[in-house]
């Protein structure tokens, strides 16, 4: 028998040698058994003790044989433990309430006599579910703690995000902010690597000073040097007037720098002089200036491929990435997707289960500002409050994830929808968007294969 040892199980029979029989069974699986005779009894045991799993008895008064005493006390074990399993020990007369109860949630329902090798299967599945269960519910609850943590600790500046691969990311900026050590922040376009760099300047020492920014990709290379480190009136054709450069605006504060690989080699150098001396001169001026300005960084780009082409100097690579922050795509922390959406929409506004499993399936290349786009366009062309799979635009699925290869219709079975919930962390209706399914269609399977909800 492959459950846990050490396991409690609740035995409600009028028969007392029903008790004790299955006592004797269970021992010899190191499994800890409780005995009532009674519903009264069997239900003050599971208010005092810490049980695993119920099996009961549907009759308990003499010359009773309706069922209804046990359709009773399951109602009120669900009442009390509402994700406890219970298997119902029943005679084929009693068949049809059996079944009725399983419907209605029980887990697994036996004839009397039993087999016991049936019954310890039974059990074994049960207890070992109910363990996994229990795993993923406290590893939801210490994600949980740990994400309250950081919002009362730290400044995130509204952030919105519930994935652990997020929560890393976070915990990792908010530690190296209150250093003055440069940060590059790396992941693809549109993952939100702006937004890491205001948090790590909102917890750092120099969060009253200015947070400027300079996107390096947006500007022509010739403009770009006269951007960061200002010029003289006559330093390049059109400078009529003396300007003041993005260093010394941030004088004080942060710069960040976006899409740090499209600098070219001039403007490398002198950041790079700026970085070890804290000195720069306009261009146009031999006059230097001094400034003391916290640097962040951001690419997109293969910054190492770039030194190796001869692109980036590998000097400056190694000031700027004194701490590297890696910002996964979308894609890769998936329970961020359903709270951003949610973000994304007017008040009023909501995601239909069909919409969530289509964003939930959906691999966005365009990331975070890809699905701000899909949600503000859906929320302009939705006819009703709710937000349907249809009004998103976005394309079918090449393959839906959870179908087999040839059989579109062939459905999950346990391991594959546990497996689902275990990488989801216990979240239905990501897993449900995993398998191809709507929440609904995963809940009533999960109800079919005796798979407690989380």
């Amino acid at each position: 028998m492959r459950a846990a040892s050490n396991a409690t199980i609740l035995v409600i029979d009028d028969n007392p040698t029903v008790g004790t029989a299955l006592e004797i069974l269970f021992s010899l699986h190191d499994l800890r058994t409780l005995c009532a005779t009674s519903p009264e009894e069997g239900l003050a045991l599971l208010r005092d003790e810490a049980v695993d799993l119920v099996i009961q008895d549907m009759n308990f008064t003499a010359d009773t044989t309706s069922g209804e005493e046990g359709q009773a006390l399951f109602r009120e074990i669900r009442a009390l433990r509402p994700d406890l399993p219970v298997i119902l020990m029943t005679a084929w007369t009693h068949l049809e309430s059996a079944v009725d109860l399983v419907r209605a949630g029980a887990a697994d329902y036996l004839a009397k006599p039993w087999d016991d090798r049936k019954l310890l299967a039974a059990v074994a599945n049960l207890l070992e579910l109910g363990q996994a269960t229990r795993a993923l519910g406290e590893r939801a609850r210490s994600e949980r703690r740990q994400r309250h943590a950081l919002e009362a600790k730290y400044d995130l500046r509204g952030l919105v995000w519930a994935d652990p691969a997020m929560e890393r990311v976070l915990s990792l900026a908010c530690q190296v902010a209150r250093s003055d050590v440069p940060v590059l922040i790396t992941g693809p376009n549109g993952a939100g690597k702006e937004k890491i760099a205001e948090i790590v300047q909102a917890n750092s020492l120099v969060r009253e000073g200015p947070f400027v920014t300079l996107n390096c990709g947006a500007l022509p290379s010739e403009l770009i040097e006269a951007e960061l480190f200002g010029a003289e009136a006559g330093a390049y054709t059109g400078a009529g007037k003396a300007r003041e450069g993005k260093f010394e605006a941030a004088d004080g504060g942060t710069l960040f720098l976006d899409e740090i690989g499209n600098l070219p080699p001039a403007g490398q150098m002198k950041l790079l002089r700026v970085l070890e001396t804290g000195r720069f001169a306009r261009l146009g001026s031999n006059r230097e200036k001094q400034v003391k300005v916290r640097v962040i960084s951001a690419t997109n780009a293969d910054l190492s491929g770039m030194i190796r082409a001869g692109s980036f100097r590998e000097d400056l690579y190694y000031r700027l990435n004194v701490i590297e922050i890696a910002l996964p795509p979308l894609a890769e922390r998936p329970r961020d997707i359903l709270p951003l959406a949610a973000r994304f929409l007017p008040p009023g506004r909501s995601l239909g289960d069909d919409a969530a499993s289509a964003l939930l399936r959906h691999p966005w290349p365009g990331n975070v500002r890809e699905l701000k786009n899909v949600m503000q366009r859906a929320a302009l062309l939705a006819a009703g409050e709710r937000i349907g799979a249809g009004d998103l635009g976005l394309p079918p699925p090449a393959n839906p994830a959870g179908t087999i290869a040839g059989n579109g219709d062939a459905e999950p079975d346990r391991e594959v929808i546990e497996q689902a919930l275990a990488r989801a962390g216990g979240v239905v209706a990501q897993a449900a968007a995993e398998l191809g399914l709507s929440r609904q269609a995963l809940y009533r399977r999960m109800e079919r294969l005796g798979i407690a909800r989380p």
